[in-house]
């Protein structure tokens, strides 16, 4: 069951962020790329502590952000060498950030049962594996979810309409997470569908 709203955490994922974006960098490790403004807009849904999952983590810029603001995070990806830096600096840093890398596209993908109160995916889309990610979040959990639409292939990639979501899809593919809010249209230069959505608890009417 989802706790009281905490109005530290906007606070607590700004500072994050300042601290990531500062440095010091430990040599041979590359920036990490700026977060998603779509978890900073929401943050108000979160609490703190909650065990992350980042989908498609790739070089990691949002397990770094949780992970530096103390959230236990775990990051999947394909990219093994990807993974590995990232380990690398939640090792140094003393983060709680796990990595596990896995093909999500390939066989049946489990990402575990009820097993985390949020899951991040940006930037990515596999339609089968949405029952997955619903399977995964526990009673109460949260999906931030954000990626490219058809729209975006007229400014550039990707163009591959398996990638790309169609209007109004979002909403629908998430089902039935219940969706607290969404936008669809263009977002700092980029066609994109975002969407917030929640796994009602075993308490709470459907």
């Amino acid at each position: 069951m989802r706790p009281p709203p905490a109005p530290s955490v906007r606070a607590a994922l700004d500072e994050a962020r300042r601290l990531l974006a500062a440095g010091p960098r430990e040599a041979g490790l590359a920036p990490p790329g700026a977060p998603a403004g779509w978890i900073f807009d929401n943050a108000d849904l979160l609490w703190p502590g909650m065990r992350v999952l980042d989908v498609a983590a790739g070089s990691g810029r949002h397990a770094r952000l949780f992970a530096a603001a103390g959230w236990p995070v775990t990051a999947i990806d394909r990219d093994a060498g990807r993974l590995a830096a990232l380990a690398t600096e939640a090792a140094l840093r003393h983060w709680p950030l796990a990595t596990t890398v896995r093909d999500l596209e390939t066989g049946a993908a489990d990402l575990g049962d009820a097993a985390w109160d949020l899951i991040v995916v940006t930037h990515y889309l596999h339609r089968p594996l949405m029952p997955a990610i619903v399977r995964a979040l526990a009673p109460g959990g949260v999906l931030l979810y954000e990626t490219f639409t058809t729209a975006q292939a007229a400014r550039g990639k990707p163009t591959n309409p398996a990638f790309l979501l169609t209007p109004g899809e979002l909403p629908r593919l998430v089902a039935p997470l219940v969706v607290e809010r969404q936008r669809e249209g263009d977002v700092d230069g980029r066609m994109v569908a975002s969407v917030v959505a929640r796994k009602l608890s075993a308490r709470e009417p459907a």
